[in-house]
């Protein structure tokens, strides 16, 4: 890629090609989880992480770790999740914070919630990409994910 100061003609339409899907497609798909189920796409992804976690639970700081969120983010998070009854903390002995749980009420909204999402994801996003497209971009974006890892490794400020 070339070193300027600036984007290239080429390069800026990607970038902002990017940023405006990346926008249009969260909003799409926020907008859905909320007008469907009520759900956030912060309560999604909390509902998800819990959902595939051996006993449907983990410790705060492995969610942190899953959705490379700040810890008063996650703290307010899971207090507003708590109070709808979707997810419980629970203390562990000789442990000092306590395991995050997935709830039957949880458990009921992302069970709810993940085939009508999966719908939404397919019909706005890997529809458009179609089969031939689908590897490339895959691989693209993991490549993207390292790329980034190792600059953030570089500078000693990488995720929580």
């Amino acid at each position: 890629m070339t070193e300027g100061p600036w984007l290239n003609e080429t390069e800026q339409r990607a970038w902002r090609a990017y940023l405006a899907m990346s926008k249009r497609l969260a909003t799409h798909l926020s907008r859905d989880l909320q007008r469907e189920f009520d759900l956030s796409p912060q309560d999604y992804e909390i509902l998800v992480c819990l959902s595939e976690a051996p006993g449907r639970r983990m410790r705060a700081v492995e969610l942190g770790r899953a959705t490379e969120w700040e810890k008063s983010r996650l703290s307010h998070q899971l207090s507003r999740m708590e109070r709808r009854g979707m997810v419980s903390r629970e203390p562990v002995p000789g442990v000092r914070y306590p395991e995050v749980v997935l709830t039957d009420r949880g458990l009921a909204a992302i069970t709810e919630a993940a085939p009508r999402h999966a719908a939404a994801v397919r019909a706005a996003f890997l529809d458009a990409l179609g089969p031939e497209r689908l590897d490339r971009f895959a691989e693209a974006c993991s490549a993207i994910a390292r790329r980034v890892g190792a600059v953030e490794a570089e500078r000693g400020d990488g995720p929580c």
